[in-house]
């Protein structure tokens, strides 16, 4: 394991820290990625064994594939690309006109597409992980609201939506060589949804488990589909049983 590599993106920070933090005491090599912050992601870097910290905006789509040629050629290999990194837009689901096309198109730029353009850059250094006897493994981070119609906003939640279909039809794709997972959360409190007082009340009160998810429990299934050479293409709710009700 200790030759094992894997990139997180927007991993200085929330869910991402966690899978990063998560993924190096299971023994990967964990490239970092942020779009700002550097002077963190670096002190991260410096903590993590055999960790390096790649700053690169990702909603410059047409140049996103540059981390991780950034991350193969500072490492030499890649095994396992999550990508965490992604941006949310909050706003009344009735309010249609706050849905603006800038907003639509941001909401696809980096959730979607970026992600779209790691996994094709990704594919070759994947495969040849692949051949030293283990699949390689991609798992992107989705949410609950793509499985529902809940969320913060429609364009956010249709975005997500579409990165995980593209998870299933990418498994299909890539197997046996490169399995393709996804973890869809709920709330998860992180920085991002502080303010959020009607999601965290509906949580705390609806949800079987009674309480938002800890950025650890999504690390902690993130690092079990690592783990696991057989399964892909499942969507994965970590939403505390919320959609149960």
């Amino acid at each position: 394991m200790s030759e094992r590599v894997a990139l997180v993106t927007g991993s200085t920070s929330g869910i991402g820290e966690a899978i990063a933090r998560r993924l190096s005491r299971d023994g990967y090599r964990v490239a970092l990625h942020g779009r700002r912050q550097a002077e963190l992601g670096r002190a991260m870097a410096a903590e993590l064994p055999g960790a390096s910290y790649h700053q690169v905006d990702l909603a410059d789509v047409e140049h996103a594939g540059k981390l991780v040629r950034e991350v193969v050629a500072h490492h030499g290999r890649l095994d396992v690309l999550v990508n965490n990194a992604g941006i949310v837009a909050r706003f009344p689901h009735a309010d249609l006109k706050a849905a603006t096309p800038e907003i639509w198109r941001s909401m696809f730029d980096v959730n979607v597409i970026a992600p779209w353009m790691l996994i094709a850059e990704a594919e070759a250094a994947l495969r040849t992980s692949a051949e030293q006897g283990r699949p390689a493994s991609i798992i992107n981070i989705g949410t609950h609201a793509a499985v529902r119609p809940k969320g913060s906003s429609i364009p956010y939640a249709a975005a997500k939506a579409a990165l995980h279909h593209a998870t299933r039809l990418l498994a299909l794709t890539l197997g046996p060589a490169i399995r393709v997972n996804c973890v869809a959360p709920g709330l998860v409190d992180t920085p991002m949804s502080t303010g959020w007082e009607a999601a965290y009340e509906l949580w705390n009160t609806k949800s079987p488990m009674k309480r938002p998810a800890k950025p650890e429990d999504i690390a902690d299934l993130v690092a079990a589909l690592c783990a696991n050479d057989y399964v892909t293409g499942e969507i994965v709710i970590a939403d505390g049983g919320l959609n149960l009700t």
